[in-house]
């Protein structure tokens, strides 16, 4: 059992590590609303860029001059695109986004037409939890906790390039959604080929826009952007999920500091109280042997 000394030098020990996440869980605080301010913003423009490239498609007179982002191939070769923080301590962030990109690897490779899998990795740990799991072609080691659009365009880039040259027949995201301060679900998403354009629903009406120079020059345009902006969109949530699953963690951290704390100084004071109590048993029978 350790002795008041051990036990005193425990508290200040513990009390300096509640400093530090006490001072990580408010740093992750203002970072998380800065991170969720820029997904609520950015959702709406990603919304409205794919309505208005549904409408482009159906301005086509017909699908033959689609892009050849939309087109759907046999999936052979398939590039996973897995986002995951630079920095841990964010609770079980990481390890369910590894535990959902396996799990999509598990599947691609045994279904009827088995598929092989390429990982490009986007944050330090996601890329060290699942190199020895996943061929990694491609890694993004950089994405700033503030990332902007050209942060993205290099990845976006890369796997837009990659399926136009036929290196990869389909690109697949794996990410964490925020879904709020509390919750952050891993989710599968597939980036390319573009799915094509649902038809109008019945008694919709078509916009009467006039594409300049045409309908298929704006879509040709306009789709990369579209590939770019959706997947600046998932950095954008994963930088959100960071911060508030780190933000909840060191609350946590903080807060079971804070009860090692008054069990140790109880600890300690009962440890005290019995030092004491044997000095004072120890002077009593030392004055009741004087005295005989």
């Amino acid at each position: 059992m350790p002795n008041a000394r051990e036990t005193r030098n425990r508290i200040k020990g513990v009390e300096s590590t509640r400093q530090i996440t006490r001072a990580m869980q408010l740093v992750a605080t203002s970072k998380m609303n800065r991170a969720q301010d820029a997904v609520r913003a950015t959702r709406p423009y990603a919304d409205k860029i794919g309505e208005v490239l549904r409408h482009l498609a159906h301005a086509l007179p017909s699908e033959d001059g689609l892009h050849p982002l939309f087109e759907a191939r046999r999936e052979r070769n398939v590039a996973l695109v897995v986002l995951s923080t630079n920095r841990g301590l964010c609770g079980a962030l990481n390890t369910n986004v590894a535990r959902r990109a396996l799990e999509f690897a598990e599947e691609a490779g045994a279904g009827e037409e088995e598929s092989d899998i390429s990982m490009v990795g986007v944050g330090k740990v996601g890329i060290r939890m699942l190199g020895g799991s996943l061929p990694v072609v491609a890694s993004f080691l950089e994405v700033p906790d503030r990332p902007r659009i050209t942060d993205v365009t290099p990845i976006a880039r890369l796997v837009v390039d990659g399926f136009e040259s036929r290196e990869f027949d389909a690109v697949h995201v794996v990410y964490p959604e925020f879904v709020n301060t509390l919750t952050q679900r891993p989710e599968h998403v597939q980036l390319l080929p573009v799915k094509r354009p649902e038809a109008l629903e019945a008694g919709e009406r078509r916009p009467d826009y006039i594409y300049e120079p045409n309908a298929e020059t704006v879509l040709n345009m306009l789709l990369p952007r579209y590939v770019e902006m959706y997947l600046y969109r998932l950095v954008l949530e994963t930088t959100a999920s960071e911060q508030s699953a780190r933000m909840v963690a060191m609350r946590n951290a903080t807060e079971n500091a804070s009860d090692l704390i008054d069990e140790l100084t109880l600890s300690y004071n009962r440890q005290r109280q019995a030092s004491i109590t044997n000095e004072m048993i120890d002077i009593a029978a030392g004055a009741n042997a004087l005295a005989q």
